[in-house]
């Protein structure tokens, strides 16, 4: 018999997968080789004899006996996909404030629909007139410059696949005394990814002439809150984006329309939506949004400003709460990592409560602080398990677990938690939130 060590070897009658890791997991190169024969693809669609099979297949169905509706001004999805929705809900005692979260555990690829786009508000969403709308910049430049929605859209743009993600995503999923019963979306939805495309802020700089001096920007909002935060002058320069599309279409107002902020990798709360001014400056302004929210506290009472980036994470979306295991045999693990620091370099896959891990298949493509979609065949035996995944960057940095994050922080803090995600698997293929 052939020895192929790493993959899936045959022989005229016999198939052997290969386990690279305990309970089941084997080799990400089953994707690449002998995923049909492995998940029964080519015998799926045996469901009777040959003559039944063409009886039936010559019976039409309804929606082949008429005519179907003619084309639509806008598209709009199959009836039967209405389930897949964001999970919404408003700040009590507030009028508009409120996040919803994107069904994570319903998607597949990287790209997410702008209607299934996370939203977070600080006070509801404002109806803005793009003819009516200016965005200044001013502060410490040359000469203050103000843009109407004309003049923005005949600069030269780029366009960038990223995600984005609330610094407070996944908090709850890790930072309550005991595991909150929740679906992967609510755990873990304040997380997208789109194409957005605009104006590199960077030109617009340079076109008003930045003082020596400045190391600052205050980005402000057009909502009734006025929503503001203060950006490095550096990262003002690098890869800021004015973006005025989203995955191809103009922004829609729950994401910013007509202009938004968009910055890389940094928390979301920083590429503030509904953008008016840029005001340019020395120091940080230490905003209402900065002091008041998206700061740290730690345990000896210290507090943490200004962790702009969004660290290492990943999360199995499939098995996940909700989408229920059919019995024992083999099935496909999926989830999504990312980082803000870089692109994933790896994904790490533990079928047995992170006694061994194997790694899991990297699907194209993988970008720059972009989502990326991971996969893992997967025998299970029908005994209750724990599975759960760990993702590398390229700069080197591993997603930590829950203990270690709790061991350095405590548990007072609320933002950038991005621990291992544990589910437990019951022998009934239930999956449910859990703690390792």
């Amino acid at each position: 018999m052939e020895s192929n060590i790493g993959g899936i070897v045959e022989s005229k009658s016999k198939r052997i997968e290969e386990s690279v890791a305990g309970n089941g997991l084997l080799h990400r190169r089953v994707f690449l080789t002998q995923a049909g024969a492995l998940f029964g693809v080519g015998t799926m669609g045996m469901l009777g004899s040959e003559t039944t099979n063409a009886q039936n297949m010559q019976r039409r169905p309804a929606w082949m006996q008429s005519p179907g509706k003619g084309v639509g001004a806008y598209g709009t999805r199959a009836r039967f996909e209405d389930h897949v929705q964001r999970a919404a809900g408003s700040a009590p005692g507030t009028t508009g404030a409120g996040a919803s979260r994107t069904p994570l555990q319903h998607l597949e690829g990287i790209i997410t629909p702008n209607s299934l786009h996370f939203e977070r508000h600080h006070s509801g969403i404002p109806e803005i007139d793009p003819n009516e709308h200016r965005f200044l910049i001013h502060g410490l430049v040359d000469r203050p410059l103000i843009f109407d929605m004309d003049m923005l859209s005949r600069y030269p743009m780029i366009s960038k696949i990223h995600f984005i993600e609330c610094s407070g995503n996944s908090r709850v999923s890790g930072l309550i005394d005991e595991p909150v019963d929740q679906n992967c979306g609510m755990l873990h939805g304040l997380v997208s990814c789109s194409e957005w495309t605009g104006v590199p802020l960077s030109i617009l700089l340079d076109e008003a002439g930045v003082d020596p001096s400045a190391r600052w920007i205050l980005a402000e909002g057009s909502d009734s809150a006025a929503m503001s935060r203060s950006v490095p002058m550096a990262k003002a320069m690098d890869d800021a984006i004015i973006a005025i599309y989203q995955n191809g279409e103009r922004l829609r107002p729950d994401n910013g329309y007509p202009m938004r902020l968009f910055l890389p990798g940094f928390e979301g709360n920083t590429s503030v939506k509904w953008l008016r001014r840029i005001k340019v400056t020395a120091e940080p302004t230490m905003t209402k949004d900065e002091t008041s929210k998206y700061t740290d506290l730690l345990d000896d009472g210290t507090s943490l400003m200004f962790t702009y980036p969004m660290a290492v994470k990943s999360v199995i979306t499939s098995p996940s709460p909700g989408l229920d295991l059919n019995g024992a045999g083999i099935y496909e693990i999926s989830g999504i990592a990312w980082s803000g620091g870089g692109h994933i370099s790896k994904v790490e896959v533990s079928a047995d409560g992170g006694s061994t891990w194997g790694e899991a298949a990297l699907s194209e493509p993988v970008l720059d602080r972009s989502l990326t979609r991971f996969r893992m065949a997967w025998r299970w035996n029908g005994a209750p398990t724990v599975i759960m995944s760990r993702a590398i960057d390229n700069t080197g940095a591993i997603q930590p677990t829950r203990d270690s994050i709790i061991a350095e922080k405590g548990m007072k803090f609320a933002y950038h938690y991005n621990g291992i995600q544990s589910w437990a698997i019951d022998a009934e293929g239930r999956a449910v939130n859990t703690y390792v």
